[in-house]
């Protein structure tokens, strides 16, 4: 079975010399160790050093020199407004305060269909939109959750 052992990320690797494409969701982009099919039939062992999260537009490097081109697969998600760009950093702190995944898409945020977290952004003033798009949320910074949430 091929092997992929090196990543090559996104603008770093010209995607029309793929010879195939894997499409998963931004959970199954998170890895470290499994076999995948491509939608050509290539099945080969991703097996890296650590765990990595990869975008949509990375590749796998496989051991023969082949590329195989990451993309997104599309999910349900809400497109979310502020009125401003300030306001729009207001929602992205609320949604933060609550661990949610969120990506930044020009000057939009997006996370996955929550219709709690929807009634609250709602009620914060926020534009929604639902869409199915591919989801790239922002990497999670490393914190050792010292702080508390209690009173």
């Amino acid at each position: 079975m091929r092997r992929a052992s090196e990543i090559k990320r996104a603008g770093q690797w010209d995607a029309a010399t793929a010879a195939d494409r894997v499409v998963l969701d931004a959970g199954d982009r998170h890895l470290r160790r499994v076999v995948l099919m491509a939608e050509r039939g290539a099945r080969f062992l991703v097996d890296l050093p650590r765990p990595v999260q990869l975008r949509d537009g990375d590749g796998f490097l496989l051991d023969d020199g082949s590329l195989v081109a990451v993309a997104g697969h599309p999910e349900p998600l809400i497109e979310i407004e502020g009125h401003s760009a300030l306001d729009t950093v207001r929602l992205a702190w609320h949604l933060g305060n609550r661990h949610t995944d969120v990506e930044i898409a020009g000057g939009k945020l997006r996370i996955r269909r929550d219709h709690v977290l929807e009634d609250m952004l709602r009620g914060l003033g926020a534009h929604l939109a639902a869409i199915d798009a591919p989801f790239d949320p922002e990497p999670s910074a490393p914190h050792g959750h010292g702080h508390s949430h209690g009173g």
